[in-house]
Protein backbone atom coordinates (compact mmCIF):
# COMPACT_ATOMS: atom_id res chain seq x y z
CA UNK A 1 0.00 0.00 0.00
CA UNK A 2 1.43 3.54 -0.83
CA UNK A 3 -0.23 6.42 0.19
CA UNK A 4 0.25 9.67 -2.30
CA UNK A 5 -1.61 11.87 -0.35
CA UNK A 6 -1.76 13.26 2.84
CA UNK A 7 -4.20 11.28 5.81
CA UNK A 8 -7.64 12.27 6.10
CA UNK A 9 -9.59 10.98 9.36
CA UNK A 10 -13.10 12.11 10.14
CA UNK A 11 -13.88 11.97 14.17
CA UNK A 12 -17.32 9.69 14.56
CA UNK A 13 -17.01 9.73 17.55
CA UNK A 14 -14.46 11.95 19.81
CA UNK A 15 -13.94 9.89 22.63
CA UNK A 16 -13.92 11.17 26.97
CA UNK A 17 -11.10 13.31 26.53
CA UNK A 18 -8.63 13.40 23.23
CA UNK A 19 -6.44 16.26 22.14
CA UNK A 20 -3.79 16.78 19.97
CA UNK A 21 -0.18 16.76 21.84
CA UNK A 22 3.44 17.62 19.70
CA UNK A 23 6.52 17.56 22.04
CA UNK A 24 5.53 20.68 23.70
CA UNK A 25 5.04 24.44 23.96
CA UNK A 26 8.42 25.75 25.30
CA UNK A 27 9.91 29.03 25.59
CA UNK A 28 7.02 31.01 26.54
CA UNK A 29 6.68 29.96 29.90
CA UNK A 30 8.20 33.42 30.85
CA UNK A 31 4.71 35.08 29.40
CA UNK A 32 2.60 32.58 31.86
CA UNK A 33 2.16 30.01 28.70
CA UNK A 34 2.17 26.63 30.06
CA UNK A 35 4.28 23.88 28.26
CA UNK A 36 1.35 21.55 27.95
CA UNK A 37 2.93 18.45 25.54
CA UNK A 38 2.31 14.50 26.21
CA UNK A 39 1.64 13.01 29.37
CA UNK A 40 3.48 10.33 28.78
CA UNK A 41 6.04 11.29 26.46
CA UNK A 42 7.69 8.67 26.45
CA UNK A 43 5.07 6.67 24.64
CA UNK A 44 4.30 9.99 22.27
CA UNK A 45 7.83 9.68 21.51
CA UNK A 46 7.60 5.60 20.32
CA UNK A 47 4.34 5.87 19.06
CA UNK A 48 5.84 8.62 16.37
CA UNK A 49 8.88 6.50 16.18
CA UNK A 50 7.35 3.28 15.12
CA UNK A 51 5.17 5.58 12.59
CA UNK A 52 8.16 6.96 10.92
CA UNK A 53 7.71 10.40 12.58
CA UNK A 54 10.24 12.71 14.28
CA UNK A 55 10.39 12.48 17.90
CA UNK A 56 8.11 15.96 18.14
CA UNK A 57 5.23 15.68 15.42
CA UNK A 58 1.91 15.97 16.68
CA UNK A 59 -0.22 13.00 17.43
CA UNK A 60 -3.17 12.42 19.62
CA UNK A 61 -3.36 11.56 22.92
CA UNK A 62 -6.27 9.48 24.31
CA UNK A 63 -7.70 9.50 27.92
CA UNK A 64 -9.30 6.48 29.46
CA UNK A 65 -12.39 6.00 26.88
CA UNK A 66 -11.10 6.31 22.85
CA UNK A 67 -12.30 8.24 19.41
CA UNK A 68 -13.50 6.40 16.86
CA UNK A 69 -12.01 7.53 13.38
CA UNK A 70 -12.84 7.10 10.07
CA UNK A 71 -9.31 7.08 7.70
CA UNK A 72 -11.29 8.88 4.40
CA UNK A 73 -7.57 7.71 3.10
CA UNK A 74 -5.05 5.52 3.60
CA UNK A 75 -1.93 5.74 6.16
CA UNK A 76 0.22 4.39 8.41
CA UNK A 77 -0.36 4.67 12.53
CA UNK A 78 0.64 3.35 15.74
CA UNK A 79 -0.76 3.28 18.93
CA UNK A 80 1.22 3.49 22.11
CA UNK A 81 0.86 3.56 25.59
CA UNK A 82 -2.29 2.59 27.62
CA UNK A 83 -4.64 -0.64 26.29
CA UNK A 84 -7.20 1.08 25.57
CA UNK A 85 -7.97 -2.21 22.88
CA UNK A 86 -7.85 -0.35 19.43
CA UNK A 87 -9.56 -2.29 16.55
CA UNK A 88 -9.40 -1.71 12.85
CA UNK A 89 -12.66 -2.57 11.10
CA UNK A 90 -13.33 -5.30 14.13
CA UNK A 91 -9.74 -6.36 14.25
CA UNK A 92 -7.84 -5.95 17.15
CA UNK A 93 -4.84 -3.42 15.98
CA UNK A 94 -1.38 -4.55 17.95
CA UNK A 95 0.10 -1.83 20.32
CA UNK A 96 2.99 -0.62 20.19
CA UNK A 97 3.33 -2.09 16.41
CA UNK A 98 3.53 0.38 13.02
CA UNK A 99 0.50 -0.71 10.73
CA UNK A 100 -1.15 0.00 7.80
CA UNK A 101 -4.74 1.75 7.62
CA UNK A 102 -6.81 1.45 3.96
CA UNK A 103 -9.14 4.17 3.10
CA UNK A 104 -12.46 3.81 4.21
CA UNK A 105 -10.70 2.33 7.44
CA UNK A 106 -12.66 2.66 10.80
CA UNK A 107 -10.44 2.84 13.88
CA UNK A 108 -12.04 2.36 17.12
CA UNK A 109 -10.67 2.26 21.06
CA UNK A 110 -13.00 -0.51 23.73
CA UNK A 111 -12.06 -1.75 27.15
CA UNK A 112 -9.38 -0.15 29.02
CA UNK A 113 -7.31 -3.04 29.97
CA UNK A 114 -4.30 -1.09 31.55
CA UNK A 115 -2.91 2.66 31.46
CA UNK A 116 -4.95 5.64 31.55
CA UNK A 117 -3.34 7.33 28.24
CA UNK A 118 -2.96 6.15 24.73
CA UNK A 119 -1.07 7.79 22.11
CA UNK A 120 -2.02 7.29 18.18
CA UNK A 121 1.00 8.23 16.05
CA UNK A 122 -0.42 9.17 12.20
CA UNK A 123 2.24 8.75 9.78
CA UNK A 124 3.67 12.35 8.79
CA UNK A 125 1.90 13.69 12.16
CA UNK A 126 -1.34 15.81 12.92
CA UNK A 127 -1.28 18.95 11.04
CA UNK A 128 -3.04 21.96 12.85
CA UNK A 129 -1.86 25.39 13.63
CA UNK A 130 1.34 26.06 15.19
CA UNK A 131 0.26 28.49 17.80
CA UNK A 132 3.45 29.61 19.69
CA UNK A 133 5.75 26.71 18.60
CA UNK A 134 3.38 24.24 18.75
CA UNK A 135 0.29 22.10 18.23
CA UNK A 136 -0.02 20.90 21.29
CA UNK A 137 -3.81 21.66 23.03
CA UNK A 138 -3.80 23.53 25.95
CA UNK A 139 -7.56 23.62 27.02
CA UNK A 140 -7.55 25.68 29.94
CA UNK A 141 -6.55 28.96 27.53
CA UNK A 142 -8.28 27.72 24.20
CA UNK A 143 -4.89 27.35 22.58
CA UNK A 144 -3.58 24.95 19.73
CA UNK A 145 -4.70 22.06 18.66
CA UNK A 146 -7.67 21.69 17.20
CA UNK A 147 -9.26 25.02 18.05
CA UNK A 148 -7.33 24.75 21.15
CA UNK A 149 -10.13 21.89 22.22
CA UNK A 150 -10.67 18.23 22.83
CA UNK A 151 -11.55 16.30 19.60
CA UNK A 152 -15.65 16.72 18.76
CA UNK A 153 -17.99 14.60 16.53
CA UNK A 154 -17.16 15.72 12.62
CA UNK A 155 -14.11 17.29 12.70
CA UNK A 156 -11.36 16.34 10.32
CA UNK A 157 -7.98 15.87 10.80
CA UNK A 158 -5.19 16.06 8.47
CA UNK A 159 -2.07 14.06 8.79
CA UNK A 160 0.81 13.69 6.55
CA UNK A 161 2.08 11.44 3.39
CA UNK A 162 2.68 7.92 3.91
CA UNK A 163 5.93 7.90 2.44
CA UNK A 164 8.53 5.43 1.67
CA UNK A 165 10.08 5.60 4.91
CA UNK A 166 6.82 4.89 6.89
CA UNK A 167 6.07 2.24 4.47
CA UNK A 168 9.39 0.39 5.64
CA UNK A 169 8.42 0.93 8.94
CA UNK A 170 4.61 -1.42 8.33
CA UNK A 171 5.16 -4.29 10.83
CA UNK A 172 7.97 -2.89 13.18
CA UNK A 173 7.18 -3.31 16.57
CA UNK A 174 8.69 -1.98 20.44
CA UNK A 175 10.36 -5.65 21.90
CA UNK A 176 8.50 -6.72 24.82
CA UNK A 177 11.64 -5.95 27.21
CA UNK A 178 11.04 -2.40 26.46
CA UNK A 179 7.11 -2.20 27.02
CA UNK A 180 5.71 -0.55 30.24
CA UNK A 181 3.52 -2.38 32.81
CA UNK A 182 1.01 0.40 33.77
CA UNK A 183 0.01 -0.58 37.51
CA UNK A 184 -2.65 1.34 39.92
CA UNK A 185 -0.23 0.90 42.62
CA UNK A 186 2.66 2.49 40.38
CA UNK A 187 5.99 3.95 42.72
CA UNK A 188 7.94 6.45 41.18
CA UNK A 189 11.67 7.39 42.25
CA UNK A 190 11.77 11.28 43.77
CA UNK A 191 14.48 13.64 44.68
CA UNK A 192 14.40 16.26 47.60
CA UNK A 193 12.97 19.45 46.28
CA UNK A 194 14.51 22.68 46.16
CA UNK A 195 12.26 23.99 49.23
CA UNK A 196 13.00 21.10 51.98
CA UNK A 197 14.38 22.66 54.08
CA UNK A 198 10.48 24.63 54.82
CA UNK A 199 9.20 21.18 56.05
CA UNK A 200 9.16 19.50 59.38
CA UNK A 201 12.31 17.31 59.51
CA UNK A 202 9.99 14.12 59.26
CA UNK A 203 7.83 15.06 56.59
CA UNK A 204 10.16 13.91 54.06
CA UNK A 205 10.19 10.42 55.17
CA UNK A 206 6.49 10.34 55.80
CA UNK A 207 6.08 11.20 51.95
CA UNK A 208 8.95 8.07 51.39
CA UNK A 209 7.15 5.91 54.22
CA UNK A 210 3.09 5.79 52.83
CA UNK A 211 0.90 5.52 49.48
CA UNK A 212 -0.96 8.13 48.73
CA UNK A 213 -4.06 8.47 46.69
CA UNK A 214 -4.65 10.23 43.49
CA UNK A 215 -8.24 12.46 43.85
CA UNK A 216 -10.98 13.00 41.40
CA UNK A 217 -9.89 16.50 41.15
CA UNK A 218 -6.61 15.31 39.82
CA UNK A 219 -6.16 16.66 35.67
CA UNK A 220 -3.44 17.59 33.40
CA UNK A 221 -2.44 20.25 35.61
CA UNK A 222 -1.74 17.84 38.57
CA UNK A 223 -2.74 15.41 40.43
CA UNK A 224 -4.24 15.81 44.14
CA UNK A 225 -2.81 13.23 46.06
CA UNK A 226 -4.41 11.94 49.40
CA UNK A 227 -2.57 10.37 52.12
CA UNK A 228 -0.63 11.30 55.67
CA UNK A 229 -0.23 15.29 56.06
CA UNK A 230 3.42 16.78 55.18
CA UNK A 231 3.62 19.38 57.83
CA UNK A 232 5.55 22.54 56.72
CA UNK A 233 8.21 23.68 59.55
CA UNK A 234 6.41 27.08 60.21
CA UNK A 235 4.42 29.31 58.19
CA UNK A 236 6.54 31.62 55.78
CA UNK A 237 5.80 34.33 53.07
CA UNK A 238 7.04 32.94 49.81
CA UNK A 239 7.64 34.45 46.36
CA UNK A 240 6.32 32.41 43.95
CA UNK A 241 8.88 30.85 41.33
CA UNK A 242 9.15 28.61 38.36
CA UNK A 243 7.33 24.96 38.58
CA UNK A 244 8.60 21.95 36.86
CA UNK A 245 7.10 18.53 35.68
CA UNK A 246 7.58 16.31 38.56
CA UNK A 247 7.58 18.65 41.36
CA UNK A 248 5.61 17.44 44.25
CA UNK A 249 4.21 21.28 45.47
CA UNK A 250 2.10 20.88 49.10
CA UNK A 251 -0.28 22.97 49.75
CA UNK A 252 -1.05 24.68 53.52
CA UNK A 253 -3.57 21.41 53.77
CA UNK A 254 -0.55 19.39 53.90
CA UNK A 255 -1.67 17.48 50.92
CA UNK A 256 0.64 16.97 47.63
CA UNK A 257 -0.13 18.12 44.21
CA UNK A 258 2.35 16.11 41.76
CA UNK A 259 3.07 18.57 38.78
CA UNK A 260 2.23 17.57 35.37
CA UNK A 261 2.16 18.46 31.60
CA UNK A 262 -0.22 21.90 31.97
CA UNK A 263 1.39 22.69 35.24
CA UNK A 264 1.02 26.96 35.62
CA UNK A 265 4.45 28.36 35.13
CA UNK A 266 4.48 29.89 38.66
CA UNK A 267 3.76 28.39 41.72
CA UNK A 268 4.28 30.20 45.74
CA UNK A 269 3.64 26.31 46.99
CA UNK A 270 7.05 24.94 49.21
CA UNK A 271 8.18 22.13 46.43
CA UNK A 272 9.22 18.96 49.01
CA UNK A 273 10.41 16.56 46.26
CA UNK A 274 10.62 15.99 42.30
CA UNK A 275 9.77 12.96 40.50
CA UNK A 276 12.59 11.87 38.57
CA UNK A 277 12.39 11.99 34.55
CA UNK A 278 12.80 8.70 33.91
CA UNK A 279 9.36 7.81 35.93
CA UNK A 280 8.06 10.43 34.60
CA UNK A 281 5.89 8.24 31.93
CA UNK A 282 4.68 6.01 34.46
CA UNK A 283 3.04 8.90 36.33
CA UNK A 284 1.48 10.07 33.07
CA UNK A 285 -0.39 6.47 33.09
CA UNK A 286 -2.32 7.39 36.33
CA UNK A 287 -5.71 7.92 37.17
CA UNK A 288 -8.23 8.70 39.83
CA UNK A 289 -8.48 6.56 42.45
CA UNK A 290 -5.02 5.06 41.24
CA UNK A 291 -2.45 5.14 44.16
CA UNK A 292 1.48 6.37 44.66
CA UNK A 293 4.86 5.41 46.59
CA UNK A 294 7.98 7.12 46.29
CA UNK A 295 11.01 5.55 47.03
CA UNK A 296 14.35 8.23 46.79
CA UNK A 297 17.23 7.84 44.95
CA UNK A 298 19.65 10.45 44.24
CA UNK A 299 20.77 12.91 41.75
CA UNK A 300 23.82 10.84 39.86
CA UNK A 301 21.52 7.58 39.84
CA UNK A 302 18.00 9.39 38.67
CA UNK A 303 20.59 10.96 35.74
CA UNK A 304 22.16 7.37 34.95
CA UNK A 305 18.75 5.64 35.00
CA UNK A 306 17.31 8.14 32.58
CA UNK A 307 20.63 7.74 30.25
CA UNK A 308 20.14 3.74 30.09
CA UNK A 309 16.77 3.81 29.69
CA UNK A 310 17.03 6.29 26.46
CA UNK A 311 20.03 4.74 25.33
CA UNK A 312 18.09 1.48 24.58
CA UNK A 313 15.42 3.17 23.49
CA UNK A 314 17.77 4.78 20.81
CA UNK A 315 19.66 1.54 19.73
CA UNK A 316 16.64 -0.51 19.30
CA UNK A 317 14.57 2.42 17.52
CA UNK A 318 16.53 5.59 16.51
CA UNK A 319 14.66 8.54 16.05
CA UNK A 320 13.54 9.42 12.38
CA UNK A 321 16.25 12.15 11.75
CA UNK A 322 18.72 9.07 11.95
CA UNK A 323 16.61 6.41 9.96
CA UNK A 324 15.79 8.91 6.90
CA UNK A 325 18.28 8.53 3.77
Amino acid sequence: MMADKPARITVVKPGWFTTVQDGGRYGYQQYGMPVSGPMDRRSHVIANRLAGNRDQEAALEITLKGPELLFETASVVAVAGADLSPAINGVALPLWTSVPVKAGSRLVFGTRRSGARGYLAVAGGVDVPVVLGSRSTHVSSGTGGLKGRALAAGDCLIGGTAGPHQQAMIGRSLPERLRPSYSAAATLRILPGPQLSSFAPQAFDVLAANPYRLSSRSNRMGYRLEGPRLTQARAEARISDGTALGALQVPPDGQPILLMADRQTIGGYPIIAVVISADLHLAGQLLPGDTVSFTPTTLPEAQAILKAQWKDLNETMPPAAEVRP
